[in-house]
């Protein structure tokens, strides 16, 4: 049975929204607590964000626009994962562990936003194309990072060690990374589908 194109958007705004306004909790917390993984983690909430908003005009825009907003979304998801890296290159000298108290609450808090958006995204993760899927995907997966980060906290606070959040937090920068790549490849996707509809030449 098709999904109705309006209950789609709907849903893929809603997580948008949840993912972007806890973006600035978990990158806020991050800073005050010093914990790298839980900033290279609210990158994650941004790349969220981007894919949800690509499938909420995907139905509406045509392939030059949607392309061109991909592509600014790449680098808006860059933006945060340089602070992180940053963050991350200079505590290599010197890893000190982050106040725990904080980094779990704000996994909590993380942990309940992406189990809503994975719940949300299930029922319309077949429509929409392969980017509804990969944001239904992702949600779930960024929930066992949230546990991942727990479990780095309670080693952090049995340890007294700032190595397991430091070389956690590249991990998820790795990841993060990563989509923003695959985020520029699909946007890339449609500019040559664009072009090809148009009649250009290919680049």
């Amino acid at each position: 049975m098709d999904l109705d194109p309006r209950e789609l958007r709907r849903v893929v705004l809603i997580v948008a929204l949840l993912n972007f306004g806890y973006f600035f909790v978990e990158f806020s917390v991050a800073l005050v607590a010093g914990s790298v993984s839980l900033l290279a983690d609210s990158v994650d909430f941004l790349e969220d964000t981007a894919i949800n908003l690509l499938i909420f005009v995907a139905l509406g825009w045509p392939l030059a626009r949607r392309a061109t907003m991909g592509k600014a979304m790449a680098l808006v998801i860059l933006g945060p994962a340089a602070v992180a890296g940053w963050e991350a290159v200079q505590r290599f000298a010197d890893p000190v562990p982050p106040e725990v108290v904080p980094v779990v609450l704000a996994s909590i808090g993380a942990i309940a936003v992406n189990g809503t958006s994975a719940w949300l995204l299930a029922r319309v993760r077949h429509h929409g194309g392969s980017l509804s899927r990969a944001a239904f995907l992702s949600a779930r997966n960024d929930v066992l990072v949230n546990v991942a980060i727990i479990v780095m906290a309670l080693v952090t606070l049995g340890t007294d060690s700032g190595w397991p959040d430091l070389v956690l937090g590249c991990f998820i920068l790795l990841l993060a990374a990563h989509a923003a790549w695959e985020v520029w490849e699909v946007s890339e996707e449609e500019r040559l589908a664009a072009k090809a509809l148009a009649g250009e030449d290919l680049d």
